[in-house]
């Protein structure tokens, strides 16, 4: 079991709006649904939104864009950070002439 990898040996996997890739999870020995991975939004409208049973962190390492988390909408550039409690709504896209917005998102046991 590797316990570190780099981003490029992980093949991305497109969704509509993005791609993503997960770098660690219990492949690594992350345990109790702890992961993180790198996601690449190239969509300027809010693709589907996400909900999921934990928490999740955000952490905006490229581009700029917009998050939307519950009903509440933000602008996100290198360096922003953020946490969507468990259960709620949420979504990215980047800003319209942006480069694509490059985050790296973790989700957490509750």
């Amino acid at each position: 079991m590797p316990i570190s990898v780099h981003e490029n040996e992980i093949p991305k996997v497109p969704m509509p709006g993005h791609t993503t890739r997960k770098l660690i999870d219990e492949k690594n020995g992350a345990v109790k649904g702890y992961c993180i991975g790198v996601t690449e939004y190239t969509a300027e409208e809010f693709p589907s939104t996400g909900v999921h049973e934990d928490q999740e962190g955000f952490y905006v390492i490229a581009g700029e864009g917009v998050a939307k988390v519950g009903e509440q909408q933000f602008p996100v550039r290198p360096g922003s950070a953020w946490l969507v409690p468990k259960g709620t709504l949420h979504s990215l896209k980047k800003k319209a002439g942006s480069i694509p917005l490059k985050v790296i998102w973790s989700h957490g046991a509750v």
